[in-house]
This record gives structure tokens, C-alpha cells and sequence, in this order.
């Protein structure tokens, strides 16, 4: 703490809404936000940055296949979807965030795709016949 340093949280927007479905998963990154806020009102004035990254729709190999058990299940979270975020995206933001100035504290940061609105309202196009 003396020496200052930096917290990254890794959420979700499961973290600032909810949705049919997800209790458990919406359940732990609600907690987990407000962890990150917690820990900021606690070492307000150290040189401690308190970062949360809540990414929306990001399409990787393995999050909906673990999360819903099945690749048949997990391209349907994605299907229609026009780019959704990959990995790099949130990557990025990340690096962003701890590349600011030590006295610049991104709190939070919210990163969908452009294809989504809220955690239910996505856009799709129709299925290919």
C-alpha cells in the first residue's frame, strides 16, 4: 500500500443489471463490484487505483462452452451477432486503464459491442437458411 499499486477487477455488465437465467453468475459479479467499491472508499487517499472492467458480449473459446456445457449451446449466445468482443478487446481496455497517468483512476469501465444495447437487447441478423 505504501508503494501504491494497482486492483483490476474483471466483471461483467452482469455486474450492473440482471437477466433471466443468470442468478448465480449475476449474483457473484454483483459482489464482486461492489468488493472493487469497497475497496476504493477503504484506501481513498493511498496510492492504491481501484479498477473495474465490465466487459458485455465477448466471444472466446471456452466462457459460453463452460458456462452452458455444450458448443451447440454456446454458439447460440453468439449467433447473428455481428463482432462480437474477443479476448484482445478486453485485453486492451485493461492496458489502457493501467497506462493512465498513477493519479488517474478509471473506477469503471462498461465494454460491449456495438451489436449490443443491454445485457438482453442484442442485435441480430436472421438466420442463414
Amino acid at each position: 500500500r505504501e508503494r501504491g499499486g494497482d486492483l483490476v477487477f474483471l466483471t461483467s455488465t452482469a455486474a450492473h443489471d440482471t437477466y433471466p437465467g443468470g442468478g448465480g453468475y449475476v449474483a457473484a459479479k454483483h459482489a464482486e463490484r461492489i468488493i472493487a467499491n469497497t475497496l476504493r472508499q477503504e484506501l481513498v487517499g493511498e496510492p492504491v487505483r481501484v479498477i473495474e472492467i465490465a466487459p458485455g458480449m465477448v466471444r472466446t473459446e471456452e466462457f459460453s462452452l463452460n458456462r452452458l456445457g455444450s458448443q451447440e449451446a454456446a454458439d447460440r449466445v453468439y449467433e447473428g451477432v455481428a463482432q462480437p468482443l474477443v479476448a484482445e478487446d478486453i485485453a486492451e481496455a485493461i492496458v489502457w486503464t493501467l497506462e493512465r497517468p498513477s493519479h488517474v483512476n478509471i473506477d469503471s469501465m462498461i465494454v460491449r459491442p456495438v451489436a449490443q444495447a443491454t445485457n438482453t437487447l442484442v442485435a441480430r441478423t436472421a438466420p442463414e437458411a
